[in-house]
């Protein structure tokens, strides 16, 4: 059997009784890299003494991409969390197509996304490639289910954000690949990871129905696992999901599944 992937877990979603140093530690120890949404949730002297490896973590705190007020706000945002992010040694920030508030919906709804919009979108996405190299940091843009999740958020689908990271082409730039949310948005996970294969940065997993481990819902994951493989995919795969009964069954599933 082998293991072509780095594994890693969301600590916001597993063991949500126990403080957070503790879950990261917990991971470390069953040998997973360790998951963060928002940093100033967290004591940063507790997660560094934690001697966890962090995978992904929030680039961002306030800011949205496709508006001049929001961009130049998000840039602020984007460059101070940075500086988190190299203090933990964070190998990814994540960006989404705007700011998320409360339940994870956007704090500016967009039913209809303009052409102004995506230019703008595009741009904002630029400044931030530009100043990734300034600081030696990469950010990602993960794609988003509207239908059940995050309605009204612009940029949302992978198709979305694909066609952005692309357009900037920046090594700096990458996507964050949640399939979760592409099979509830969109469908056919593995040709959307084939066509976004050059351009990952990390792929992110959870069951559907009820955003759970692997083997929980309807997705095969041991097939998108051995077709990652076969495409020569070998970063990161994130479980961003909760676990339905005891999270180390969890992990283990998740990490049964990617495993060939």
């Amino acid at each position: 059997m082998d293991q072509p992937f780095t594994l890693a877990a969301c600590a916001e979603m597993l063991w949500r009784d126990k403080p957070i140093e503790w879950r990261c530690a917990q991971l470390r120890e069953l040998g997973f890299q360790v998951g963060l949404w928002n940093w100033p949730e967290h004591d940063l002297a507790a997660l560094e003494k934690s001697g966890a490896t962090f995978s992904i973590m929030n680039g961002y705190l306030t800011g949205r991409l496709a508006d001049d007020e929001g961009a130049d706000e998000l840039l602020r945002s984007a460059r101070e969390t940075a500086q988190i992010g190299k203090r933990l040694g964070i190998a990814r920030l994540n960006l989404h197509g705007t700011g998320l508030g409360e339940g994870g919906l956007p704090v500016r709804p967009s039913e209809v996304t303009t052409g102004r919009m995506w230019l703008k979108a595009r741009d904002t996405l630029a400044r931030i490639a530009d100043m990734a190299e300034e600081e030696g940091v990469v950010y990602t843009l993960e794609n988003l289910n509207l239908p059940v999740d995050h309605p009204g958020t612009p940029f949302g689908r992978a198709e979305d954000t694909l066609a952005l990271v692309e357009s900037v082409n920046h090594p700096r730039l990458r996507l964050n690949l949640d399939l979760y949310h592409v099979q509830i948005g969109e469908g056919n996970l593995i040709e959307t990871c084939r066509a976004c294969l050059s351009f990952i940065g990390e792929v992110q997993v959870a069951d559907v129905p009820g955003r759970c481990e692997p083997g929980t819902g309807e997705i095969n994951y041991p097939a998108i696992a051995t077709a990652l493989s076969d495409m020569g995919y070998r970063g990161p795969i994130g479980l961003e999901s909760f676990a339905k009964g005891d999270p180390l069954k969890a992990l283990e599933a998740f990490r049964t599944a990617f495993t060939i």
